[in-house]
């Protein structure tokens, strides 16, 4: 009997620890959850934003709040700036102070946040001088996985692409930090290339990630090399070629031997053919052609009588631009050429006084270039080419 009283007592000795554990885990604080609302729209007026409210909560209770909102500085601008300010929380009531980070102008926020599933935000926010009455109901939150896969922003920048079917030969993209950006910008100058205007305007993105996204035409023929020189250049994280404004669909590879000449495409050779085959199939003369060094493309026109009024002996030109390249970076006994859709103009072109026309305010060409496909289909026969399966993302 002694001996089963000891053995209950080790037993209940050695539960104790364990029991005050227990007891010790039920009285841990509960640990933070951090939540977004990321589709605050509407909260600066008029004016276009990107905002949202970071939460830090314990227990269900907010107890820290932060606001970051990227905003177009005017209506009719697209230059932004953008504030991020740690909230006071006391309560149901945001508030803060503070200044924007690119042209430090004064903001304050004082805001009533109401709900728990659906939260609403309402209250005041004085940016310079201006304010605004903030009313943002019905927002709902989601977790951190959420708000940044929401927040990834793709600049289709490949450094290293194996070949141009999802990237351009032409159309280059350097990503770099936004206190470098200037300098690359000038140091452009004289390297005959063209900048796309809306890349070098600061973006939501540039503001919060610290870099910039510049994008450029180049002639094929000189790119790999400027994107050499430019991952050398201060601030650069990152520079390659992107995607262009050619579509694959109008794409033909071909062998490269009987278009070169020493190395090098036989520019007036194959114009000629070009152009002399889009005539044959449009019905149409060679008219013109040029080529343009800075981004290595050929224009050229064709002119056929005017169906639109037959009787006036009217002109139409049609003006199609081509882009020429290697099928990969690194040089290739391939060659790819992209085609243009054909823009149409009507003109008269017989002997003086001739008629003017305005520039179609609102209506559709005259010609819907309904032998455009046929167009393609005789220069890859004449190529001995291949077209594009789009569906099989493969050279037929």
């Amino acid at each position: 009997m002694r001996a089963l009283m000891i053995g209950c007592t080790l037993a209940l000795a050695g539960a104790l620890p364990v029991q005050a554990q227990t007891a010790k885990d039920a009285k841990a604080p509960p640990a933070n959850e951090v939540r977004y609302f990321n589709s605050l729209g509407d909260i600066l007026g008029d004016l276009p934003v990107d905002a949202f409210i970071r939460e830090t909560r314990q227990g269900g209770k907010v107890t820290a709040a932060l606001l970051d909102v990227c905003y177009s500085v005017s209506t009719h601008s697209d230059r932004k700036d953008r504030f991020v300010l740690d909230l006071k929380v006391e309560g149901e009531k945001l508030t803060g102070s503070g200044q924007s980070t690119e042209s430090k102008t004064p903001v304050t926020v004082s805001l009533i946040r109401k709900g728990t599933k659906s939260v609403s935000f309402d209250g005041k926010i004085t940016l310079g001088g201006n304010l605004t009455s903030v009313s943002s109901p019905d927002n709902t939150d989601v977790d951190e996985k959420e708000f940044q896969q929401s927040q990834v922003v793709d600049d289709d920048l490949a450094e290293t692409p194996k070949d141009f079917t999802q990237v351009s030969p032409q159309s280059l993209a350097i990503r770099v930090k936004r206190e470098n950006f200037a300098d690359l910008v000038k140091s452009l100058k004289g390297q005959n290339v063209q900048i796309a205007l809306d890349s070098i305007a600061t973006d939501c993105n540039a503001l919060r990630s610290g870099h910039q996204v510049l994008r450029l035409f180049i002639d094929p023929a000189r790119a790999a090399a400027l994107i050499a020189s430019l991952k050398a250049a201060p601030g650069v994280a990152a520079a390659g070629w992107t995607s262009g404004t050619y579509d694959m669909e109008r794409a033909i590879r071909f062998a490269a031997g009987e278009w070169s000449e020493s190395g090098k495409l036989n520019r007036d050779k194959f114009a000629s053919m070009l152009a002399g085959v889009a005539s044959k199939v449009m019905g149409a003369k060679p008219a013109s052609s040029i080529w343009n060094d800075t981004t290595g493309e050929l224009t050229f026109t064709i002119k056929r009588p005017s169906q639109l009024a037959p009787g006036l002996d009217l002109t139409e030109t049609l003006e199609i631009t081509a882009l020429v390249s290697p099928d990969k970076p690194g040089g290739s006994d391939r060659l790819v050429v992209w085609l243009g859709i054909p823009s149409s103009k009507t003109t008269d072109e017989t002997a003086a006084p001739q008629l003017q026309f305005s520039e179609n305010a609102g209506g559709e060409e005259e010609s819907t270039f309904n032998d455009d496909d046929g167009m393609i289909k005789a220069i890859a026969a004449e190529l001995k080419g291949q077209r594009w399966d789009t569906d099989k993302a493969a050279w037929k």
